[in-house]
């Protein structure tokens, strides 16, 4: 019989290894600033001692929670463990208004657990010939900088994640962020952190398009040569146009669902997803 338990710190470095064996890319670091966001939300179904499911269901606050990291093992699927797990994870959020970015191939199994498609993310890919920016307003993200950048980003994700910020801004496991800055303001950050394969910026928030290529062009220099990958909403045509002026390629496209009422998230303003698996 099934199993499902927390997951422990090792368990989540574990179930980022099965997302990467699944292709999808995560971050080298993105263990530690997931934890960060909701220690308790990581679920993981065992057969005895064998890990053989997973799934994230973080919890943002009391009114919204997203899932992700919905895995079951290859050589155990179809016989339900995976449906388990998900029941596990669905029953953690409760009430919650919840997000997943699902492989589009399962949107019709969502639908059937109360999800309603919202848009697609489109995961773009390529190597990116630019310079790096030379304008004043764009700073490295510090200690200092951090409540600034927090407090952006509040307007642009259904709850807050602060605690998932002040892991994630912290310059470890590779990761840059970089902020535009006006009269001790952000209007503006994006990060770029070391993947799998290539580097990832996500998110990238930014007021206008041209503030987006502005931050894109100052965080894609830093891949230094790798393969850059982002993941714009299909909504945000701006955002697919940048994609197509550095010359990025489609390369994997996800739905974004929910159960329960959408947020009014200002999507010209995302022109990158932070990730599939914590939104």
């Amino acid at each position: 019989m099934l199993s499902i338990r927390e997951m422990t710190r090792d368990d989540l470095d574990r179930a980022m290894d099965w997302a990467a064996a699944e292709g999808w890319n995560p971050g080298l670091d993105d263990a530690s600033a997931f934890h960060a966001a909701d220690p308790a939300g990581f679920l993981m179904g065992f057969l005895g001692d064998e890990p053989v499911t997973a799934i994230s269901v973080v919890a943002y606050g009391a009114a919204f929670g997203f899932l992700g990291l919905y895995i079951c093992r290859p050589e155990h699927r179809g016989r339900g463990f995976g449906w388990q797990t998900w029941q596990a994870g669905m029953a953690r959020l409760g009430k919650r208004v919840i997000g997943l970015d699902g492989v589009v191939a399962q949107q019709e199994n969502y639908r059937r657990s109360g999800f309603t498609l919202a848009h697609r993310n489109i995961r773009f890919g390529g190597i990116v010939d630019c310079e790096t920016p030379q304008d004043p307003r764009l700073m490295v993200v510090s200690e200092a900088l951090k409540p600034a950048v927090i407090a952006y980003d509040a307007a642009l994700f259904p709850a807050d994640r602060a605690a998932f910020l002040d892991v994630f801004l912290d310059g470890r496991g590779g990761r840059v962020a970089i902020a535009l800055v006006e009269d001790g303001s952000a209007r503006g950050y994006g990060v770029i952190r070391p993947a799998i394969s290539g580097a990832k910026i996500g998110p990238l928030f930014a007021e206008s398009a041209e503030d987006a290529d502005l931050l894109f062009r100052a965080l894609a220099a830093r891949a230094k040569g790798a393969t850059v990958y982002f993941d714009p909403p299909e909504p945000n045509g701006a955002a697919l146009a940048l994609a197509a002026r550095y010359g990025l390629e489609p390369a994997f496209e996800t739905a974004r669902m929910y159960r329960g009422p959408a947020p009014g998230l200002p999507l010209d303003r995302i022109f990158g997803i932070t990730s599939f698996e914590l939104g």
